[in-house]
């Protein structure tokens, strides 16, 4: 079997990069390929806003790291990558546009990589897709190059399971999930993955099987989720803590509670009730859980701003409310679908000015704030939505200065404070 050491990877997003710079750490040779030319060239500066490490190295440091020993580069022309490389993987995702999967960018790739497809080459497909996407819409595409996979070139698919924040880690110690058009396309996937991947490679008996599992691991912690969510609104009006409760709940050892939030964010877990209802309305399956889990999760964030309004002491046109925190999960720079986004929204359609305090963000926004007390400043109230290394959040009487209100208040999404210490530094607490 060839040697798979030339590796293309489409897509240089937040599972892109680190799977990239996986694959240069152990010395293969890795073109990335992406059409965002402005990534594209703070990439091949060495610049990265990502919040990954691997052993005590940053990804800035990687990044730069591998470029210097020639093992990566990046590009946004895809015959560099189609001519160096016989290993290609796609990390190229479905956004959701009103509950409706996009295909445009996978068909864009996938008709891309026909282009310069060569004998003997591999296509890893790596990310969520609906089941049934890779044999009945990627294949078809691929093979319009003139060549029959699973003949004249190899086609797999292991989904991604990383966590930001822990990418390189998972990418080399999570077990990993593998199925192909054949089973010549399983063993070279199988091969090509074994550079980075150190924990089991499972082998499933057809790609539908990882395609749906991924789905179904991302939709099952929606669901649960959405289950503490509510339970929340529950023990609220028990007046008990809700985070407590799941502590002790959790020392029972088949009870595993997740904990509740303002929302879920990021690009799987929202999305992944999307990339399940197609297949189950063609074949005539009702997800009636999945959806009220998916509107339960829809809803929180609203669900936030309306908290913060009951507090305020004056009418939301003359408030102003600063957040803290943005992205969509603690110690994340990515803010693509975050929650806070929703919250956001809500305060600004009641009229309220909202500031945003969040280093870790690289995206722009109007309302995000540079500094810390410009965000803070006379505002009538803080959300905390997302805890993130440069907010200290034990700064509470540095806060007050800056604040107005006889009784301002904060509204802690994230288990960050206990009521009693917020409220006798002159605070109004309100938890989940």
């Amino acid at each position: 079997m060839e040697n798979r050491n030339q590796v293309a990877v489409f897509g240089l997003g937040f599972v892109g990069l680190p799977l990239a710079l996986s694959f240069a750490m152990r010395g293969a040779k890795v073109v990335g390929v992406d059409i965002d030319t402005h990534l594209i060239e703070e990439l091949n500066q060495g610049v990265t806003h990502h919040l990954e490490a691997y052993q005590g190295e940053t990804i800035q440091e990687i990044l730069k790291t591998q470029m210097a020993a020639g093992r990566f580069e990046a590009t946004a022309n895809p015959a560099i990558a189609m001519d160096k490389c016989n290993s290609f993987i796609v990390t190229v995702g479905i956004p959701v546009v009103d509950g409706n999967g996009y295909m445009g960018h996978l068909e864009s790739v996938s008709k891309t990589i026909a282009k310069g497809l060569k004998k003997g080459d591999l296509v890893v497909f790596r990310g969520t897709v609906v089941p049934g996407t890779v044999r009945s819409f990627i294949q078809p595409i691929l093979e319009e190059s003139g060549l029959k996979a699973g003949e004249d070139f190899y086609l797999g698919y292991a989904s991604e399971r990383i966590a930001e924040g822990k990418a390189f880690d998972e990418f080399e110690n999570m077990p990993t999930l593998v199925s192909g058009i054949n089973e010549a396309s399983i063993k070279a996937t199988e091969k090509l993955l074994k550079i980075v991947t150190k924990a089991e490679i499972v082998i499933a008996s057809c790609i539908e099987v990882v395609e749906t599992s991924k789905v179904l691991e991302n939709l099952s912690r929606d669901i649960n989720i959405a289950m503490v969510n509510e339970f929340a609104r529950f023990t609220k009006e028990m007046g008990i803590d809700i985070f407590e409760v799941i502590k002790v709940a959790n020392t029972h050892k088949r009870v595993n509670l997740l904990y509740p939030g303002p929302g879920v964010g990021g690009y799987c877990i929202p999305n992944a009730f999307y990339y399940l209802k197609p297949k189950a309305d063609e074949l005539g399956v009702s997800l009636e859980l999945s959806a009220t889990a998916r509107e339960i999760n829809r809803s929180t964030p609203s669900r936030v701003a309306a908290m913060a309004i009951r507090k305020l002491e004056v009418a939301p046109k003359n408030a102003k409310i600063c957040i803290l925190g943005m992205a969509m999960k603690d110690y994340s720079s990515d803010d693509r679908m975050s929650p806070a986004l929703d919250v956001i929204h809500a305060l600004q359609e009641h009229g309220v000015e909202v500031s945003v305090f969040d280093p870790a963000v690289p995206t722009k926004h109007d309302y995000l704030a540079d500094k810390l007390e410009d965000a803070l400043h006379n505002a009538h109230g803080i959300i905390v939505l997302a805890k993130q290394e440069g907010i200290d959040f034990e700064k509470l009487e540095y806060f007050r200065s800056f604040m107005t209100g006889d009784r301002p208040f904060i509204i802690d999404t994230r288990n960050v404070y206990q009521k009693d210490t917020v409220e006798a530094k002159g605070f109004v607490f309100e938890g989940l």
